[in-house]
C-alpha cells in the first residue's frame, strides 16, 4: 500500500464526479470497475484514449469529444477513474496505474494504434501508459504535471497522518518519475499549455518538454485561458495542433 493512496493525500487531491454516461463501456479491474466511454467509428481506425482532470468526469466529453474525434477518423476510449461517473471502487492515486492499460485490453486497442491524451492529472496516467507501452503512436499532454509531489503537497494533510513530506517526495520520485518516462519515450508527444494555468504553472510543461527523448515532439504555449478554460479559449488553435498530430500519425 503506497502512502499515496492514504485520505490524507489522494483524499484531497481526488475529488470524484458523480455524472454518468448513457451505455457505458464498463473494464473490470483488480478491485473496482469502470465505467468508461467507448466509439468506434471504423475497423482499422486509430484510437484516441482519453483520460480527464480531477474534478472531471468522462460525461464532460462525450458526445462532444468523440465527435470531434470522429470527425478526424478516430475511434475513441474515454477511461474513467475509480469512483468517478459509475465507476466503483475508491479514488486512489496509486491503485490506479494499472487501470488504463487495463482499458486499452478490455477495449481491444492495439498499442500501435493508440494516441494518449491525458489533461491535467490525467497526464499522470497517460505518461504512464506510454511508459507502459512505449510504441502507442502518440502522446497528448494538456495542462500536465512534471512533479506531481509538488500538486500533492499543495492539498495533502500530512501532519494528521503523520507521512513525512520526504517520503511523499521518494514515494513519487519512485512511482511517478516524469523525467525517466517521458525520457523512454521517443514517438511524437504533444505538450499544450496555457501562460495563465493559475493551478499548475507553465513550468510543468516546459520541463516535461525538456525530459521528453522524442525528437518528434512539440510545444504549444497558449497566451489566454486558465487551467479549466485553456481548450474553449484556443480552441482553433488547440484542435489544429491536435489535427496535426494525428494526421502526421495517420499517414
Amino acid at each position: 500500500m503506497s502512502i499515496l493512496n492514504h485520505p490524507a493525500i489522494s483524499g484531497r487531491y481526488l475529488f470524484p464526479q458523480d455524472r454518468t454516461v448513457g451505455d457505458p463501456f464498463m473494464v473490470n479491474v483488480d478491485g473496482a470497475e469502470l465505467a468508461c466511454y467507448r466509439r468506434s467509428v471504423e475497423p482499422e481506425a486509430f484510437t484516441m484514449i482519453h483520460f480527464h482532470g480531477n474534478g472531471e468526469a468522462v460525461a464532460d466529453y462525450v458526445p462532444f469529444m468523440s465527435d470531434v474525434l470522429a470527425d478526424m477518423n478516430l475511434d475513441s476510449l474515454f477511461g474513467e477513474y475509480r469512483e468517478y461517473g459509475g465507476s466503483t471502487g475508491r479514488a486512489q492515486l496509486v491503485a490506479m496505474l494499472g487501470d488504463r492499460e487495463a482499458a486499452m485490453r478490455a477495449a481491444g486497442v492495439s498499442v500501435e494504434k493508440a494516441i494518449v491524451f491525458g489533461r491535467s492529472i490525467g497526464s499522470l496516467y497517460a505518461i504512464e501508459l506510454a511508459h507502459r507501452q512505449p510504441n502507442i503512436a502518440g502522446l497528448i499532454i494538456e495542462s500536465g504535471i512534471a512533479d506531481p509531489s509538488e500538486r500533492f503537497l499543495t492539498y495533502a494533510d500530512l501532519a494528521a497522518a503523520g507521512i513525512d513530506e520526504a517520503d511523499v517526495h521518494a514515494e513519487v520520485k519512485r512511482l511517478f518519475d516524469h523525467e525517466e518516462k517521458l525520457a523512454g519515450y521517443t514517438n511524437p508527444p504533444l505538450i499544450m499549455h496555457t501562460e495563465d494555468d493559475g493551478l499548475t504553472d507553465i513550468s510543468h510543461a516546459e520541463r516535461n518538454n525538456e525530459c521528453a527523448g522524442s525528437m518528434q515532439k512539440r510545444f504549444v504555449r497558449f497566451t489566454t485561458g486558465n487551467h479549466n478554460s485553456n481548450s474553449p479559449a484556443n480552441l482553433t488553435e488547440y484542435m489544429a495542433a491536435v489535427g496535426e498530430l494525428v494526421r502526421a500519425i495517420q499517414s
